[in-house]
């Protein structure tokens, strides 16, 4: 049977996952962790994504990115083998890193999208990495959430801007959203 096609939007906003092989590891070291960064920094410029947060775990990673033209896969497909044959050189090894083909799911909200950012966020701190959000370094919120700068590849204004239209205060109410009560509202999220 077929597998279905990926569902192309021109502007869209995906949530992206690849996971290692088997569920090996495809980070072994910090060096691997800023080449895959390097490469969305490259994909970002060259197909106009912008991504509004990312997270690097040992063995999968997640994106949250706008794609301003139905590209999806083509960029995907030049990340994961980009990423793949670098790995393979660096490490001394063949064959595949990622375990089939990435997945992605649509956003459809903004209440969506403020729980992915929030997910992303906890993601290390529910595998027992680290203890709170803000420990995690291969992730786009510690930078954010402390109003440090944030690789020049993530859409900060466009995350923020979801918390209401004061930088400050939005940034003030997607920490609360993130590390406060598990079953807080989003308050102050724009409509």
């Amino acid at each position: 049977m077929p597998r279905p096609p990926r569902i192309r939007v021109p502007n869209g906003i995906y949530h992206v996952t690849s996971r290692g092989n088997r569920r090996q590891p495809i980070f072994l070291d910090d060096r691997d962790r800023r080449l895959f960064l390097e490469l969305l920094a490259v994909l970002g410029v060259h197909r106009r994504w912008r991504f509004l947060g990312y997270c690097l775990m040992p063995n999968h990673y997640h994106l949250v990115l706008r794609t301003p033209n139905a590209d999806l896969s083509a960029g995907m497909h030049w990340l994961n083998g980009g990423y793949a044959q670098s790995f393979n050189f660096f490490h001394g090894l063949d064959g595949h890193v990622f375990q089939g083909r990435f997945h992605a799911r649509l956003v459809e909200s903004d209440p969506h999208l403020a729980e992915l950012a929030r997910y992303l966020a906890l993601n290390p701190v529910k595998a027992g990495l680290v203890e709170t959000a803000r420990q995690w370094r291969w992730g786009s919120y510690p930078a954010i959430a402390a109003g440090r700068p944030s690789p020049r590849f993530v859409a900060v204004d466009a995350l923020l801007g979801l918390f209401g239209p004061d930088p400050a205060r939005a940034r003030t109410s997607l920490v609360d959203f993130v590390e406060g009560s598990r079953g807080m509202a989003a308050e102050g999220m724009a409509a």
